[in-house]
């Protein structure tokens, strides 16, 4: 088939673009290939997508409505995997305008495209900083979302509820998978485990929030990937068993689904560093800080209706999945 990737020079979109490449998918990827982190990564990445023929790429912002309508109109996917963001919930308390940009107004722009340019299934990534000030956990689909503690978190709420309307208008098949901390290989520069992993090899402080005190279900990306090209495979329906009364958050009337795409194990932080420590062979210089702004203390994702629907079943502990990141940031940086 021919599959839209959105955010194809990013960390998550090289992983699903190199799957649906290898089972004969025609891909197209697109990327504004920002400067939020290191666009030579992101280069990087899309020299490895283009080993195929089957992929070809094209630089163009989301935001850009005129690009994505003409986009559309020339490749006429059959099914869109949106991953284009702009992610990071401590960059959003410095620069809110770049998610209003990219996570709104090009979100907007998606869904009008594929209701434009009818497709079969449009699967999104959503984030599991949407459970915002929630703590009963593990955090399920079908828990109110209510209260995000960052603009980004808003945002990726505001995603959601744009996907159901158009699903319910349009009839436009929605699947929302609220990612919980990826890590692995070729990962963001941005995220913990990679600060880390670089504070480490350069016998530099990192930051533990919280006093250490903070658990976060991470899930390796292979496990995501697995789970995403199951998901693109199955179109959201209307769920027959749906009730106004109360609501389920997680299905509906309109052809809509919601889904946790996490490891189902919360790791401490600080044992998260501690494996950090043995592979890299050195003791981490801690500098303990209170709580950040917009951060949350623990994250736990209730995977049920995933594994229920597609047979999601997370297999790499983090051991064995920091050890792969290591070893090629070995690689990457010349170490």
């Amino acid at each position: 088939m021919k599959v839209l990737v959105t955010g194809a020079a990013g960390f998550v979109g090289l992983y699903c673009a190199q799957a649906l490449l290898a089972r004969g998918d025609e891909v197209l990827g697109i990327d504004n290939l920002n400067d939020y982190y290191d666009p030579n990564l992101k280069r990087a990445r899309l020299e490895l997508l283009a080993r195929s023929p089957q992929f070809a790429f094209r630089e163009v912002d989301l935001a850009d409505r005129t690009s994505m309508d003409r986009l559309f109109t020339e490749f006429r996917p059959d099914r869109v995997l949106h991953l284009a963001a702009q992610a990071g919930v401590r960059y959003s308390l410095q620069n809110p305008q770049a998610y209003v940009d990219s996570n709104l107004v090009g979100f907007a722009n998606v869904l009008e495209c594929c209701r434009h340019h009818p497709v079969e299934h449009l699967v999104y990534a959503s984030s599991s900083s949407v459970y915002g000030a929630n703590t009963k956990v593990p955090f399920s689909v079908d828990d109110h979302t209510d209260h995000p503690v960052s603009l980004y978190a808003a945002t990726k709420k505001a995603n959601e509820a744009m996907a159901h309307a158009y699903s319910d208008l349009y009839r436009i098949p929605t699947t929302g998978l609220r990612f919980f901390t990826v890590y692995g290989p070729w990962g963001r520069p941005d995220m913990a485990y990679y600060l880390f992993t670089r504070a480490l090899f350069e016998d530099s402080e990192i930051q533990v929030f919280n006093n250490g005190d903070m658990e976060r279900d991470f899930t390796y990306i292979d496990d995501i990937v697995t789970a995403v090209v199951r998901v693109l495979d199955r179109p959201a329906v209307a769920d027959p068993a749906w009730s106004g009364d109360p609501p389920r958050t997680g299905s509906s009337r309109a052809p809509y689904r919601l889904y946790n795409i996490g490891n189902h194990s919360p790791v401490k932080l600080l044992r998260f560093i501690e494996v950090l420590e043995d592979l890299v062979g050195k003791p981490a210089r801690k500098v303990f800080k209170p709580m950040a702004p917009g951060d949350v203390q623990r994250t736990y994702a209730d995977v049920a209706d995933l594994s229920r629907d597609v047979g999601f079943e997370p297999a790499t502990p983090i051991e064995q999945g920091l050890e792969r990141f290591v070893r090629w940031y070995r690689e990457y940086h010349g170490l």
